[in-house]
């Protein structure tokens, strides 16, 4: 019993918040990479989704890499990693602001324009199935919940 006891102690409380958010972090990359496998879509990392994603639904917008930047809270040199492998494997292309050469604007290709909306669909089956049988009342308190400890952490 007291072996049980002790080894219970150095096992993480699972009633800690930051225990829960890295455990749901964890199993959405997970159910991410599996709905992405079945659905064709193993060569896009979720950063890759997120950012077709962004791109997609703001087509008629001018996004340039410092709006990625700020919007996704990425430091400047990650974000131009990604970019520049989302160049090298089509998802993307940049183009010269007239007037400022050294301003790019970032497009999706077709090639990226097909995986975004293959990746949305994806996304909102993988949802709908994260979500079932959780009552609408429930995913509000979650949903509140959850800003609320994005707002505190933002502090």
């Amino acid at each position: 019993m007291e072996e049980i006891e002790s080894c219970c102690r150095s096992m993480p409380d699972t009633r800690k918040i930051g225990h829960m958010i890295r455990e749901l972090n964890g199993a959405f990359k997970k159910k991410f990479i599996t709905c992405g496998m079945a659905a064709g879509l193993d060569e896009v990392t979720l950063m890759h989704g997120w950012i077709m994603g962004y791109l997609y639904h703001n087509q008629e917008k001018a996004v340039y890499q410092k709006t990625i930047e700020s919007d996704f809270c990425i430091k400047r040199s990650t974000v131009t990693t990604i970019l520049q492998l989302m160049e090298k494997k089509g998802y993307i292309r940049r183009a010269a602001v007239e007037g400022d050469a050294r301003l790019k604007q970032i497009f999706l290709t077709e090639q990226g324009k097909e995986i975004a909306a293959k990746t949305k669909a994806m996304i909102e089956n993988m949802e709908n199935t994260v979500i079932e049988g959780i009552a609408d009342e429930k995913l509000d308190i979650f949903y509140e919940v959850a800003q609320k400890l994005v707002s505190n952490m933002n502090q």
